[in-house]
């Protein structure tokens, strides 16, 4: 089973506290960079848990573009579907407490806004099996890449990324058919208030994920409350994304979504364990070992 994953590639800035935020002035603390962006982001894990993904996202022709798609190939993502565009790759700036998590966050998606409906290709698009779209995206191409897989037969996922962002694409969900949608309960405000709302509006799963308090599973056979697996909170980058692409992993690999949602918030324990925003070590036995 193959993921096409379009969506954002960023350089990640994380500034961390040494001591609770105070706001006005500077704060002690550490700076790190890694890999990031929320397509990419979840490319990466679905090729380390073992499904065949291939990322389409533009960076920009510095060496923070060369450093984004070197690493993602290197964690076996297929990424010839990466535009090199002139100017400045994207970046993300999280600052976070001490405790890990997150206080504010700043993307510059200036590069991803690059990629237009023309960049996509349909063949790569009706060839898998599902497709993940990040809500970074502009809605013209997001609209164009969902319609190419809607006509294909392709399952499509949609994750709004932000409350700005599925404010934004609000006006596109219900115009074609939508597999799954997996918002915060901040975007499902905006999205529609309430999973029925959405699937009155042909999205067959709405997954709403709620941080520590678990998450929510709308379907057809009705809801699922699903709890957080409990461990050590290090750094909670990427949580999200790891969740997303687990979930998305067992789905093609036979669980039924309540499975996979289980196993997703196993991947986001690992995950917010790690200093990294992607586990280095993230396997499939090793996420079901914390099921």
């Amino acid at each position: 089973m193959t993921v096409v994953v379009i969506g954002g590639a960023n350089l990640d800035l994380k500034a961390r506290t040494t001591s609770a935020v105070v706001r006005g002035t500077s704060n002690p603390g550490t700076l790190s960079t890694s890999p990031g962006g929320v397509g990419r982001n979840i490319a990466e894990n679905l090729a380390r848990l073992g499904t065949p993904t291939a990322l389409v996202a533009a960076v920009g022709d510095d060496v923070f573009g060369d450093d984004l798609v070197a690493t993602t190939a290197g964690a076996g993502v297929e990424v010839s579907g990466v535009r090199r565009v002139a100017g400045a790759t994207g970046t993300y700036l999280a600052v976070l407490e001490p405790s890990g998590e997150l206080s504010v966050g700043v993307a510059d998606m200036a590069a991803t806004a690059t990629l237009g409906p023309e960049h996509l290709d349909a063949h790569l698009i009706a060839s898998a099996d599902l497709v993940v779209l990040d809500g970074n995206l502009r809605n013209d191409t997001l609209a164009a890449a969902w319609t190419h897989a809607t006509e294909a037969g392709v399952r499509v996922l949609l994750d709004p990324v932000s409350v700005a962002k599925a404010a934004a694409l609000a006006p596109l969900v219900g115009e074609r058919p939508l597999w799954c949608a997996t918002p915060n309960t901040g975007e499902l405000a905006v999205l529609g208030g309430s999973p029925a709302a959405l699937r009155a509006r042909d999205v067959e799963l709405v997954w709403v994920r709620r941080g520590p308090c678990g998450s929510v599973l709308s379907g057809p056979d009705g809801e699922t409350q699903l709890a957080t697996v409990p461990g050590e909170v290090v750094d909670v980058t990427g949580a999200g994304d790891a969740m997303l692409a687990a979930f998305c992993h067992a789905v093609l690999g036979g669980a039924s979504p309540s499975e996979a949602a289980a196993y997703g918030h196993a991947a986001a324990a690992l995950t917010v364990a790690s200093p990294d925003t992607v586990r280095r070590d993230l396997t499939d036995e090793l996420v079901r070992s914390r099921l």
